[in-house]
């Protein structure tokens, strides 16, 4: 893989980190320890500075086992051939093993009903992950079966050609039917779990908008991502004084219409096939929840 440097005076290691998707600086400063990554066809260090044009030779190096139990996990798999599968994910699931989580997710279904086959990144057998959705949102998330189908998807996130595409209920009505809200998300200064729009250490953040149906107190949107960041619908959102129904973290602190957790649906995923670019796309209804929600804000007109 070869990136190439676009301007001076990035640190070796966060320029690969924010370059390559699903690469954390930890993880390419261990590409870089692991004599994996050639700054001008030399081995690179990880505070090595970078200059306009410098070309950057990375290589993935085998996939090691992790300690994941694979589990039998009931998985919607939506779309499958032997580079990609897409997986609609429930509401309710988390993907990565975590504390409290740590033989129930995505991961552990994967590694149960796919084995080996499956990409590896950052050294480790991690399946094939491309981008990730939150626990309580529902809906499509691509899965790579090898590092080059992960890679070639991973670029698309980072230029933009890979389209995803939201539905979601907000609280309040939208003056406009539609919009875009451009405002860099970073870490919220005083509770690292969350996330806000900030210029300082925000990264750019896009999100278009559009207006399904509005409801007495609420309205039915369609969100596209232009770009990815944690959070992302649910920041700006928030940041209109619009947030989406359910969400407790980033808008009304209790439960409203029965829901505790954001109405937030990834219903539509188009990217370009690894192997040869021909378009995909891949389209989830709506989830049960979020139907009985709708007829629910119906006969409330």
């Amino acid at each position: 893989m070869i990136l190439i440097a676009e301007v001076s005076g990035e640190r070796l290691d966060a320029f690969l980190a924010r370059s390559i998707e699903n690469i954390s600086r930890s993880g390419a400063q261990k590409l870089i320890e692991g004599g994996n990554v050639l700054k001008n066809g030399k081995p690179g260090k990880k505070n090595d500075k970078l200059a306009e044009g410098d070309r950057i030779s990375v290589t993935i190096p085998e996939a090691k086992p992790v300690d994941i139990a694979p589990r039998e996990i009931p998985l919607e798999i939506v779309y499958e051939d032997e580079d990609v599968l897409v997986i609609n994910k429930p509401k309710g699931l988390v993907v990565h093993p975590a504390a409290g989580h740590e033989d129930d997710t995505l991961v552990n279904g994967l590694l149960y009903a796919m084995g080996d086959s499956l990409s590896g990144i950052n050294g480790e057998l991690r399946p094939g992950i491309v981008h990730r959705i939150d626990k309580d949102t529902s809906g499509l998330l691509a899965v790579a079966k090898n590092d080059h189908a992960h890679l070639m998807l991973a670029s698309q996130l980072k230029d933009h050609t890979m389209a995803r595409t939201y539905e979601c209920i907000v609280c309040g009505n939208m003056a406009e039917d539609s919009g875009t809200v451009d405002a860099p998300i970073g870490r919220h200064p005083t509770d690292r779990k969350k996330m806000c729009v900030t210029a300082r250490g925000g990264r750019h953040a896009v999100t278009h908008w559009e207006v399904i149906r509005r409801y007495r107190g609420y309205t039915h949107l369609r969100c596209r991502l232009e770009t990815g960041r944690t959070h992302q619908i649910r920041v700006h959102m928030a940041h209109l004084h619009r947030p989406i129904l359910g969400d407790t973290v980033y808008g009304h602190k209790k439960p409203e219409l029965g829901q505790d957790s954001q109405v937030l649906h990834a219903g539509l995923l188009c990217f370009q096939h690894p192997k040869d670019g021909h378009p995909v796309i891949v389209q989830a209804g709506l989830p049960t929840y979020f139907q009985e929600l709708l007829q629910k804000l119906e006969r409330m007109q």
